[in-house]
């Protein structure tokens, strides 16, 4: 009952958020049903159902720790327990202090070596993890992908694929009979950003004019969320993960698309002449136009992606509409200022975005 009346009430908060929102300004936020199952998903960020052998390698050592400090618990709640029933003050005890016990070389030493074994064995268990995980070899069948941290976005780049995206990361499914990992090299561009997807490997500090590695495998296809994991700013929250674990097929069809040319429809042409004359330029790089910015995440082919401001906001045209119009409505303090367009050029650029696919 307790369960069921408190998911109303966070249902009933965000329906009455999402009227505030629009009315206020024009801002459709995710509904609070959708916004619950993403809250409430069992497997969304579990690091309990991994799929990829770094998370695998995780969880055997979380269970070991779980299971020794689980263990230190319960001997001594048990102990403590014990002494408080079985010397619990009774009916007709004696006042008096009771006979008092210095020096014992047993009890001090085995409070001293037992300790002294269980940090051992968690400092080899956790050594055995980073080194399997970071020491083996790269092999010739691997994605390269360059991780970039933004405040408050991602930056991806395939070099050897001529990929550019942001936000979303599509990947290849690795098959254990011909694995296919994906490596990333990731650096960051201001502060200090941490690259976490707990389903399918630990944390990796993104570090300004330092480089860092890791490697991911994902066993099944599907979306894979994550969270920065790092303090990075007013915004560090709202700096979402989302990982595309793709099927061969699938990720071919991925690259082949990001590959191409951004689309540039006639219909679109009057959205174009005014995104290239205002200051979207200065940031933003879109292909085949003079837009080269490298400052803002690259919008080639932003219609393709699920969502927009990071992983924060579903990409539908009206809240695309509003992210250009003011992005402080979704992320106040993100770096992108208000673009102060009137409606008629505001509709222009907001169609022209929707047909970058």
């Amino acid at each position: 009952m307790a369960v069921s009346m408190n998911s109303g009430m966070v249902e009933r908060f965000f329906a009455s958020f999402d009227q505030k929102a629009r009315l206020e300004h024009g801002v459709r936020m995710p509904h609070a049903t959708q916004m619950l199952a993403t809250v409430f998903d069992p497997s969304s960020t579990n690091i309990f159902a991994p799929k990829g052998t770094p998370a695998q390698s995780i969880l055997g050592l979380s269970v070991l720790v779980l299971g020794i400090c689980a263990s230190i618990f319960l001997i001594v709640a048990g102990l403590l327990l014990y002494t408080i029933i079985r010397y619990r003050s009774r009916t007709g005890d004696e006042n008096s202090e009771p006979p008092q016990i210095y020096g014992s070389n047993q009890v001090e030493l085995s409070w001293t070596v037992i300790p002294i074994l269980i940090i051992v064995v968690l400092f080899l268990a956790s050594a055995r993890v980073i080194f399997v995980t970071q020491k083996i070899p790269k092999p010739a069948t691997a994605l390269d992908v360059v991780v970039i941290g933004h405040q408050y976005w991602w930056e991806y780049r395939y070099p050897k694929l001529n990929i550019v995206t942001a936000n979303e990361l599509h990947i290849p499914v690795s098959d254990p009979t011909h694995p296919t990992p994906t490596y990333l090299t990731m650096s960051s561009a201001d502060t200090d950003h941490s690259f976490w997807v707990p389903r399918l490997a630990g944390k990796m500090d993104l570090i300004p004019n330092k480089v860092n590695t890791m490697w991911i495998d994902p066993e099944e296809a599907g979306l894979y969320l994550g969270q920065c994991a790092q303090y990075c700013g007013v915004q560090h929250a709202k700096m979402l993960i989302r990982v595309y674990a793709d099927t061969p097929e699938q990720f071919s069809a991925w690259v082949a698309a990001q590959q191409h040319v951004a689309l540039q429809l006639p219909s679109a042409t009057g959205g174009r002449e005014i995104f290239l004359r205002n200051a979207c330029v200065n940031c933003h790089a879109i292909s085949g136009t003079e837009a080269r910015g490298i400052f803002g995440p690259d919008l080639s082919h932003v219609a393709s992606r699920a969502t927009i401001a990071s992983g924060s906001v579903p990409n539908t045209p009206e809240n695309l509409r509003a992210f250009i119009n003011n992005p402080a409505d979704f992320k106040p303090g993100a770096l992108m200022p208000s673009m102060h367009l009137n409606e008629h050029d505001l509709d222009a650029v907001t169609q022209y975005l929707s047909t970058l696919r």
